[in-house]
């Protein structure tokens, strides 16, 4: 009986030592998590408040290209090229995920799922404009040396689309940023 209670007594102030460790240890995980998202929270509105600018940007461009192509909708004697070439070319944001995508492969389990969904539906919008501007440019330069109303009827339908697509992304970014 001496020698259990004496095993016991050496016994507890090792648990108790291995408890202490793992609280320690656990406080100080949290603290680092804390720290990296607040960094990585401040990088994603940083790249947010970024892409918002340069949408805004963008937009004006992409309008002046659809009045361009207005006003030579009926001359059958200007192409879709010459028409892109008067507009300054094919206009496109910059939307920058960076640091969402670095969260979103290594510790996406310490964001909260609002926050995750808005980011994931930024994304999503991301790739959805990345899309239709494919889409547009594979069909400009298909039709670079037409002339005929319709096709340039086609584009600016493609070009207001995008600008749609813009706006309903920059209102989520937006969204995003006040929370």
């Amino acid at each position: 009986m001496k020698k259990v209670s004496q095993l016991i007594k050496e016994i507890i102030p090792i648990i108790i030592g291995i408890l202490i460790a793992l609280f320690i240890n656990n406080w100080n995980e949290n603290r680092k998590d804390k720290k990296y998202l607040n960094k990585i929270f401040s990088a994603i509105e940083n790249e947010l408040e970024e892409s918002s600018i340069d949408i805004i940007k963008v937009i004006p461009k992409q309008l002046a290209c659809v009045d361009t192509l207005e006003v030579y909708m009926n001359n059958e004697k200007v192409t879709l090229y010459e028409i892109m070439m008067r507009a300054n070319g094919i206009q496109m944001p910059i939307i920058k995920t960076n640091s969402w995508n670095a969260i979103a492969n290594s510790k996406i389990e310490l964001i909260e799922y609002e926050k995750l969904s808005a980011l994931s539906d930024i994304e999503e919008g991301k790739e959805n404009l990345t899309k239709r501007i494919e889409k547009q440019m594979e069909y400009i330069f298909q039709n670079f040396e037409k002339t005929d109303k319709n096709k340039k009827i086609i584009v600016k339908m493609m070009i207001l689309d995008i600008v749609g697509a813009e706006k309903e992304l920059q209102s989520k970014i937006d969204e995003l940023i006040k929370k």
